[in-house]
Parts: C-alpha cells; structure tokens; sequence
C-alpha cells in the first residue's frame, strides 16, 4: 500500500456571522458552498463547506460560523494561513476586485519564488492567493464576477506556526511521505509528489511566539486526504504505533476521519475522499438545501428556527 498522503483535503476554521461569511466566500472569492449542514456536536450551528463545483478534496474550506464568537489569537501551534491557487496574471484583478469590496490585503510579494497576494476575510483569517511556480490546471468554479482566467483552483499551501518544526516535520517526512523542498529563512516547505495540487505545507519556526488562541478568525485543524477507508484505517495503525492518541474512525457523512494532536498542538485530521458530498443531493443542487446528520433530521423543525436565516 501506497505510504503517502495524498496533500490537503479540507482546512476547517471558526468564523463569526454566518450570513458575513457565506457572502465573502461565495460573492468576494468567487468560491461554490458545496454543502450547508450542521456541527456535529452542536446542530444550532451551521457547517459550511467551499470549493469548487462538486467539493473536490484539495478545494475545501469548511466554516463553523458562531455569531457571538469571540476574536481568536493567531500565535504558535496552529495553521495560520491558508493559500490558494491562482492563474499567473491575476494578482492586479484580485488587488481590484479587493479594493472594490474593502477587503484587508497587502501588497504583492514574493516567496518560495512564486508570486503572492495576502489578505484577510471579515473574521481576521489570513488567506494568500498564489502564483504557483507550475501551472494549475484544476477547472476552478466561476462566477459572473469571477471569469476561469482569474478564478481560484483550490488550496496551494498551508502554514504551521511552531516554535519546533522538527517534531512537526518528522510527522510529515517519517509517516505522511513529504520531503523538504526549500528552506527561506525560519520558512520549511515541505511537499509531496503523490498528487500535483494541494500538496504543500510550509513550517515557520518561531521560538519566541506565543501559543496561538483558537476563537474566530482563526483555523481549528488541517485535514490531511487518503483515497479510502482501508488507508485510513492503514494510517492509523502507523499513528498509533508512534505512540499518538489517535480517535477510531468517524463518520463525517462525506467522509471518513481521524483526528490527532501532532507535537506542535496543531489538531491534524485524516479524511477519505469517500463518499464525496454528492451522496445526499445531486451536484446541480450542492449547498441549496439544509443536509441534516441522520441523527438530528427529527429535530429539523427545531433546528431550523434556530440556526440564522442565510440569504443566498
């Protein structure tokens, strides 16, 4: 069996009003909500997912939205920013586009020898477009605003903020199947040759940061892709034989997962790419209708009247 992860399958962060965060993701970034459900553990939120036009694992950035959540601290041992792909020639139409609907971002910049657009969405999060070094050549989802030649793939990269990466890096390097590509500074990137796209995750080593804070604006796990059960179930056995406290495998309704706290503190997952977030509505109407787990469909009515009204 192949011992390789295959890149980033979903990136979940915590947001604040629901409605502020669809309208930024769907509306600013031009990015399709793919499934609206709820938290497993708390059914009176929302849980949405954004990527591309059927959720392809590698585009997914998932949400809890609470209204009255507090700001969080971004700091050591967690994901601190997320990139995304774009086509080459598209930075001047993002800096516009974001001008237009005052959006928080900076100037383009290089690094890792690609270029790179950061900003931030209403909550705080950090977010970079980036100009791969090799083209991307994932269909990205489009809107009226937001044509193919400038429209976002799906994820580049993410960040880990640690004040070690060398515990952090054995995790990739020993068990994930990344090596170390290059090195700027206190930056590592690391990468994986099992898939083309989604396949990067750069540690920054920060000694003296101060333990991040996890609260809006800021992101709760990476989820790490396999193709099935039969390698996650794989992957968990070498997790575990490394001594990590790792969960037994979770029905997510889209996919399967594990979850463990890496050295770092960043709160790691591993999800399958079955059975995809078709298996529930058809594609056309991804993310139109409210998806209960099978366990709170009699309390819809309830659940309903509880959760904000989103306008979409």
């Amino acid at each position: 069996m192949e011992d390789k992860i295959l890149g980033i399958h979903h990136i979940t962060a915590i947001a604040g009003e629901a409605q502020r965060n669809y309208d930024f993701y769907t509306k600013v970034l031009g990015l399709r909500l793919v499934k609206k459900t709820v938290n497993f553990d708390d059914p009176g939120t929302y849980h949405f997912y954004f990527g591309n036009e059927t959720g392809t694992p590698g585009t997914i950035l998932t949400f809890f939205p609470w209204t009255h959540v507090k700001p969080g601290r971004v700091g050591t041992g967690m994901a601190t920013d997320i990139g995304y792909a774009v086509p080459a020639g598209s930075l001047d139409f993002w800096s516009n586009h974001f001008e237009k609907h005052q959006v928080r971002f900076g100037q383009i910049d290089e690094q890792f020898g690609e270029q790179i657009l950061r900003l931030e969405d209403p909550d705080g999060l950090r977010l970079q477009l980036v100009v791969p070094s090799k083209p991307d050549n994932r269909t990205p989802w489009v809107t009226s605003d937001i044509n193919k030649d400038v429209a976002i793939k799906g994820f580049h990269n993410v960040v880990l903020a640690l004040r070690n990466i060398k515990p952090t890096a054995s995790i990739l390097t020993d068990i994930f199947g990344y090596t170390l590509l290059q090195q700027e500074g206190n930056r590592y990137r690391f990468v994986t040759d099992a898939v083309e796209n989604a396949a990067i995750v750069d540690l920054v080593e920060e000694p003296e940061v101060t333990h991040g804070l996890v609260a809006g604006g800021t992101n709760h796990h990476v989820a790490f892709r396999v193709k099935n059960d039969e390698q996650l179930m794989h992957f968990r056995e070498i997790i575990e034989s490394k001594g990590f406290n790792i969960t037994p495998k979770i029905d997510r309704n889209y996919f399967y997962s594990l979850y463990f706290r890496e050295p770092g503190g960043v709160l790691f997952e591993l999800a399958t790419d079955n059975p995809g977030f078709a298996i529930d509505e058809p594609v056309n109407e991804l993310g139109t209708n409210l998806k209960l787990p099978v366990q709170y469909e009699p309390e819809r009515a309830t659940i309903e009247k509880v959760l904000p009204k989103l306008i979409q």
